[in-house]
C-alpha cells in the first residue's frame, strides 16, 4: 500500500470511529416516554470533587461527603431516556437540600431525570430521600481525614461491608483523572431493592486517589 493511500485509509479509519463515537454517545440519552425504563440508578458523588467545580452554590459548600447528584431512570442496554415532558418543578426546592448540594442541581435533575417518572416533584425527590438513605456509607469514608490511595475494589468491599443485604454488583465506583467521584447504586424501579447494575461501567484505574471532607473547610 502506498505511502497517501496508507495516510488516507488512516484518517478515514480514525474519523469513522469518531463518528461511531458520537453515535453510541448520541444514544445512550434519548428523549423518552415518562415511566418507559427498566431501573433506577442513584448517584452518589463525593463531595470534595462535586463541589470543587468552579461555580458550585454556596450550599455545597457546607462539608459534606457523600452527596446525592440525582436519582436516575436508567436501562439494562445503557441507554436512558432525559427531558421526557414539560412540568413545572418541585414548589420547595430547597428542602432537599439537606441531601442535594445546591438548587440548580435540583431544578436540572427534575428537568432531566424526573419528568421521565410519572411521579409529581413532590413524590420524585421523596423517593430520592428514600433511596439516599436506604445506602450506609462505610464509616472509613465518613471519618476520613487525609487523602488516601484505593482501588475501586477497596471502595466496593467498603460498601459491601457496610450494606451485606445488597447483591453482589449492586454498587459501582466511578472516578475522573485518578480520583474517586461518584458510588453508583442500582435500585429497582418498584421498591427501591438494590439490584446488580446491567449496562453500567465503573471506574477502571488501577488506584484512585479520596480527597477528604476536611479540604472544603
Amino acid at each position: 500500500m502506498g505511502t497517501n493511500l496508507l495516510r488516507r485509509f488512516v484518517v478515514f479509519y480514525l474519523v469513522a470511529l469518531g463518528l461511531l463515537a458520537m453515535s453510541a454517545s448520541a444514544g445512550a440519552q434519548q428523549k423518552g416516554e415518562p415511566g418507559k425504563f427498566d431501573f433506577y440508578l442513584m448517584n452518589l458523588a463525593w463531595g470534595p470533587e462535586f463541589c470543587s467545580v468552579p461555580g458550585a452554590g454556596t450550599a455545597c459548600k457546607t462539608p459534606r461527603g457523600f452527596v446525592l447528584h440525582g436519582l436516575w431512570p436508567q436501562n439494562y442496554d445503557g441507554s436512558y431516556p432525559v427531558n421526557c415532558a414539560e412540568r413545572s418543578g418541585p414548589p420547595q426546592p430547597d428542602i432537599n437540600l439537606d441531601i442535594t448540594p445546591d438548587l440548580p442541581l435540583v431544578n436540572h435533575e427534575w428537568i432531566k431525570h424526573g419528568t421521565c417518572t410519572t411521579m409529581s416533584p413532590e413524590e420524585f425527590f421523596s423517593l430520592e430521600h428514600q433511596a439516599f438513605h436506604s445506602v450506609r456509607i462505610p464509616k472509613k469514608l465518613r471519618e476520613l481525614k487525609h487523602e488516601e490511595p484505593m482501588r475501586p475494589k477497596d471502595v466496593l468491599d467498603l460498601f459491601a461491608k457496610a450494606n451485606p443485604s445488597f447483591p453482589q454488583n449492586s454498587v459501582v465506583v466511578s472516578c475522573e483523572k485518578g480520583r474517586l467521584t461518584a458510588v453508583e447504586v442500582c435500585l429497582a424501579k418498584v421498591g427501591l431493592m438494590p439490584i446488580s447494575c446491567q449496562g453500567i461501567h465503573g471506574c477502571d484505574a488501577q488506584a484512585i486517589r479520596i480527597v477528604p471532607v476536611t479540604s472544603m473547610q
